[in-house]
């Protein structure tokens, strides 16, 4: 089988201290994580820059306006969707948000502003948790 490899950007947007989560719907076509909680993020376009590309994915599936700050963690997953085996290696940056208000996506079913020292009470895709571990410990 063969690997299609990707790279991605994914955000711990914070506001007032706390993370976004946001728990993934089954209308998500390329998602393999429904009902799981997962941070902003998406696979970088061919030619499009990190930034603009997390700036966009931000827009597309909460609609804050935020500001990306220093990436803190890479990571890699390789999950297999629509019988596709993929290699996916992901930078997370933190990010400022100006509001808590958030506009779903219809990806996503759910959001929750949560304490980052709190996130093994929620169901987390297994890739965020190495990176809250290294969030909450820089």
């Amino acid at each position: 089988m063969e690997i299609k490899l990707f790279t991605a950007t994914k955000a711990f947007i914070v506001y007032n201290g706390k993370v976004l989560l946001l728990k993934e719907s089954m209308k998500y076509t390329d998602g393999s994580n429904a009902g799981k909680f997962d941070v902003v993020g998406g696979r970088v376009k061919p030619g499009q820059r990190f930034d603009e590309s997390l700036i966009r994915e931000i827009q597309e599936e909460t609609g804050l306006n935020i500001k990306i700050g220093r990436p803190f963690f890479v990571n890699e997953w390789r999950p297999i969707v629509r019988g596709e085996q993929w290699q996916i290696v992901g930078t997370f940056f933190e990010c400022f948000s100006e509001s808590d208000k958030v506009l779903l996506s219809e990806d996503h079913e759910e959001y929750v502003w949560i304490d980052p020292k709190e996130y093994k009470k929620y169901n987390l895709i297994d890739n965020l948790i190495p990176a809250f571990e290294n969030y909450i410990n820089r």
